[in-house]
């Protein structure tokens, strides 16, 4: 199964990044994700659901101690509907 995480970390600093943040970047550039994408206002990876609910417990617990006052996330199955698409049953 693959999966997609998208998460936030507050409080926001617009003049640099927070130490929490950074925390986050690191965690999901460091893991065995596909498709990573972090930006200032949210952030995106994905890949295997073991490889993505790892990188989930590792950023929740990290960003916490750096500082984080709050991690906003969601987390979709993705890819499954297009293996069975078009299958007749």
């Amino acid at each position: 199964m693959r999966l997609r995480v998208e998460f936030t970390t507050e409080p926001f600093d617009l003049d640099e990044a927070p130490a929490h943040a950074v925390v986050a970047r690191d965690i999901v550039t460091g893991a065995e994700l596909d498709a990573v994408d972090v930006g200032p206002f949210g952030n995106t990876a994905e890949g295997d659901a073991d490889q993505v609910l790892g990188a989930v417990s590792a950023l929740l617990r990290e960003t916490l101690r750096a500082g984080a006052t709050r991690v906003s996330l969601q987390v979709n199955v993705i890819g499954e509907a297009a293996r069975g698409e078009g299958d007749a049953t």
